[in-house]
């Protein structure tokens, strides 16, 4: 088993955006007018809701943002203190980070580079001289992580995990969403014309031309490729994106470009005959698309294109113009942000990504590892992963629909199952990077050409099981795609999880976050994988028939909540998520009781049962408020539903739930006939 090791920080590190003291449920917050069987998010959070006005500049608050926010004040901190003092910057990823860090505070430098970082990039596209220098081309701009209009990436080949393999997919898109292009909805139009009036300012502040022609055009090509442009919610079948094919291949797949050519100068591989021996093409309609677009589409067109690709991927560090167009098409038109968020913290989300699995994520995760460690949390989790693990065994076995053969595998499953937790035992040392304190841009490139150098070293090699992808300074988790589970040093806080507090709160909080991710490699598309991670159906026709059947009922149930009248939440697209917390909660539980029993502990703490504790500490966990049109944007685009109804639908569907709170049939917290997935 994979060692643990884990990380909290200091209690002192302040919820500032939450009323949610460090180290007790906020009980006194709870509402007197709204009964638990009635609405148990509004008898948590309401009050808190009610009370709370949501910042100019910030989408949503909450317990995962407030949280966030501690984090990054702490890492500000730190990254202010290694700039003033070199002397600290004592390994290679705080030399890196501390010089990013400082390009990405220092305005005026970067109003002083002005254009200079992507020029080599805008020069290139300005000297096309027709579409026999596409491949390269685009190529180059992949090589520095600029996916337009194909995606490509080094990971473990899911038929067979042992080895790396290259993937490319679909990507290019300038709204948030394919179908925006074509809806006829109020959301879709506006969205088009902030976009429309966002690739203008791009182009007109870098000096090219941005006449209504140019961008009809531009609109034009990007509906092209929308339209081949596989729905997010069919993304989520990993049968459908997993078509291994050789170069030659694809080439008959999707005449028009030179694929070799693409491919050899992408891996940088002119000794290895046709670049790539085998790849895999996730959405083999879009390729065809833009080799057929490669063919047919006007040299200018794609030059309009490309250019915006190029400044809209780092407008966000260049100058005020790029900035504020960014800001005002991304914050503004999508998010409904009024004011941007304090420089220091956008900055550290441009260094490491919103899941830390930027190139310089793990550099973040190596200083905010370095300020806190809590050796009495280790241990405390190390019994949480063991009990949520003990439940989930339980489950499989006492399945009634489950047969034999299918349970022995579901168990090898789960006991292969690899925890990550906290941070990774060593951090990468950066070789071949060199970052500079007074280029932002440049920077952004620099790092993403060094991280693509490193994934193209990783091909055809045998996959690493010891990586990390996500950053330890994240509040999240994540289940990877090599039958692993993380849980990064940044959400091991409270009130996720608290070394201090009684069983009950850190199992309704980290405790469900370690079901959710075990879940994950058992929802409906993790189930089909195997227990080192590579798909394969493992199941019988009958029980993947009754699983599915299941699965359905949970697609119907989220698709009758609507978070704002007339936009239902898209079960489809959210049922690996739902899946996750409708089982991930009872498996809590039921690891709650396991630790119950051993402790001994079931007295009342102010004034709540273990089993009430649970339930409000999970409830707690959720608490948010967005803007609507952050709301709206993740309805439309996010695998996850919004927070009220990850308490809603799992609590009304666990007959513990009733039971704790003494709810009755016909309670809304009460479903007639309940789902259990697990």
């Amino acid at each position: 088993m994979f060692p643990l090791r884990l990380i909290a920080v200091a209690a002192g590190a302040a919820l500032a955006l939450s009323a949610l003291p460090a180290r007790a449920l906020d009980v006194a917050s709870f509402s007197t007018e709204v009964s638990p069987c009635a609405d148990f998010y509004d008898y948590v959070n309401g009050p808190w809701a009610d009370r709370t006005e949501l910042p100019a500049n910030r989408t949503r608050i909450g317990s995962f943002d407030a949280l966030r926010v501690a984090n990054d004040r702490l890492l500000s901190q730190a990254l202010a203190e290694l700039v003033a003092q070199p002397a600290l910057q004592k390994t290679p990823g705080l030399k890196q980070v501390a010089a990013y860090y400082a390009s990405g505070m220092d305005l005026a430098a970067i109003e002083a580079q002005g254009l200079k970082p992507v020029k080599p990039l805008l020069d290139r596209i300005a000297s096309m001289k027709s579409a026999q220098d596409l491949p390269y081309l685009l190529a180059q701009l992949g090589r520095v992580g600029i996916a337009a209009p194909v995606g490509s990436f080094v990971r473990a080949d899911v038929k067979n995990t042992r080895v790396n393999v290259l993937t490319l997919s679909q990507a290019g898109l300038g709204l948030p969403d394919r179908d925006d292009y074509f809806k006829d909805t109020d959301i879709a139009k506006k969205l088009r014309a902030a976009y429309r009036l966002y690739a203008q300012r791009l182009l007109a502040s870098a000096g090219f031309e941005a006449t209504p022609a140019v961008l009809d055009a531009l609109m034009g090509f990007e509906s092209q490729l929308a339209e081949a442009t596989v729905p997010r919610a069919q993304l989520r079948d990993p049968l459908k994106v997993y078509n291994p094919m050789t170069t030659p291949e694809l080439a008959e797949k999707a005449p028009g470009l030179a694929w070799e050519a693409y491919l050899k100068a992408l891996t940088r591989s002119d000794t290895r005959a046709g670049g790539v021996e085998r790849l895999i093409v996730a959405q083999p309609t879009f390729m065809t698309r833009v080799a057929l677009m490669a063919e047919h589409i006007p040299l200018a067109t794609w030059q309009t294109y490309l250019r915006v690709r190029v400044l809209e991927n780092s407008a966000a560090r260049l100058p005020q113009a790029f900035a504020d167009a960014d800001f005002d098409y991304r914050g503004v038109a999508i998010n409904g942000l009024e004011q941007h968020a304090p420089r220091d913290e956008e900055v550290i989300l441009m260094i490491g990504g919103r899941t830390g699995g930027s190139p310089l994520g793990l550099a973040l995760g190596e200083l905010f590892v370095s300020k806190a460690f809590s050796p009495e949390a280790q241990r405390r989790a190390t019994l949480l992963i063991g009990d949520v693990k003990a439940a989930m065994k339980t489950r499989i076995q006492n399945l009634s629909w489950m047969s034999p053969e299918t349970k022995l595998k579901a168990l090898e499953k789960l006991e292969a199952m690899q925890p990550k937790i906290g941070a990774p035992p060593t951090w990468p040392r950066f070789e071949g990077l060199a970052l500079d304190p007074k280029d932002f841009a440049g920077n952004q490139l620099r790092a993403a050409a060094w991280f693509h150098g490193e994934q193209i070293k990783d091909l055809d090699r045998p996959s690493d099981r010891t990586r990390w992808t996500m950053s330890p300074h994240i509040v999240n988790a994540q289940a990877g795609g090599l039958n692993e589970i993380t849980f990064p040093a940044g959400i091991l806080q409270p009130p996720f999880f608290d070394a201090k507090a009684d069983d009950a709160v850190n199992y309704g909080g980290i405790g469900m976050v370690i079901g959710h991710e075990i879940v994950h490699h058992f929802d409906d598309r993790g189930r089909q994988f195997d227990s080192i991670g590579s798909l394969r159906d493992w199941w019988t026709a009958s029980d993947a028939e009754h699983y599915q059947a299941l699965a359905d009922r949970v697609v119907a149930l989220y698709g009758r909540y609507e978070p704002v009248k007339g936009t239902p939440i898209n079960g489809r697209l959210t049922l690996g998520e739902n899946i996750s917390d409708m089982a991930g909660m009872p498996i809590a539980f039921d690891a709650l009781q396991n630790a119950l029993r051993r402790s001994g502990k079931t007295d009342k703490i102010d004034g709540f049962t273990p089993e009430q504790r649970f339930f409000l500490s999970n409830a707690l966990v959720w608490r948010n408020k967005s803007r609507e049109a952050a709301l709206l944007n993740q309805l439309r685009t996010d695998p996850h539903s919004p927070g009220k109804y990850r308490v809603l639908a799992p609590m009304s569907n666990m007959p513990e739930f009733a039971k704790a709170f003494d709810c009755k049939p016909g309670d809304a917290m009460v479903a007639a006939d309940p789902i259990k997935v697990w």
